[in-house]
């Protein structure tokens, strides 16, 4: 787009077209399958991890299925069952950790992560997906 020319001091828009937007795919376009997390915030940003258990531990220990490598974070900060994601959610409890588990801003013992949920670990933020395909429902 060439910009035209006005006015001495007069101030000029400049319009980007939508394709050219600067905000970062963490997930490269790419589909996946099963649920997953991804960080957006913190040491990590841009880690996808795939949930491939029925119950995911995150935390500071490498033996976690999330390791999240950061003084901020217990060692068995918390855990993540997916035994109802056939439905489209999944739980997430705090394990007694020092400073809490937090989803979607508000802190939680106890919690149901849907689509799009976000969770904030001492110093990680993330994004929970169910990458489930989404279904046409029937009418009549």
């Amino acid at each position: 787009m060439q910009p035209t020319k006005t006015g001495m001091g007069a101030t000029e828009v400049f319009r980007m077209p939508s394709a050219d937007a600067t905000i970062p795919d963490l997930m490269g376009g790419a589909q996946q399958a099963k649920p997953s997390i991804t960080i957006v915030k913190g040491p990590m940003a841009g880690e996808n991890f795939e949930l491939d258990d029925k119950l995911i531990t995150l935390g500071r220990d490498p033996k976690n299925s999330v390791f999240l490598n950061d003084m901020t974070v217990s060692r068995h900060h918390a855990r993540i069952d997916l035994s109802g994601i056939a439905s489209g959610y999944a739980t997430i409890e705090d394990l007694g950790s020092l400073n809490g588990t937090w989803v979607d801003g508000a802190i939680v013992n106890k919690a149901v992560l849907k689509d799009g949920s976000t969770v904030q670990i001492g110093t990680f933020r993330m994004v929970f997906h169910t990458n489930r395909r989404a279904m046409r429902v029937k009418t009549g």
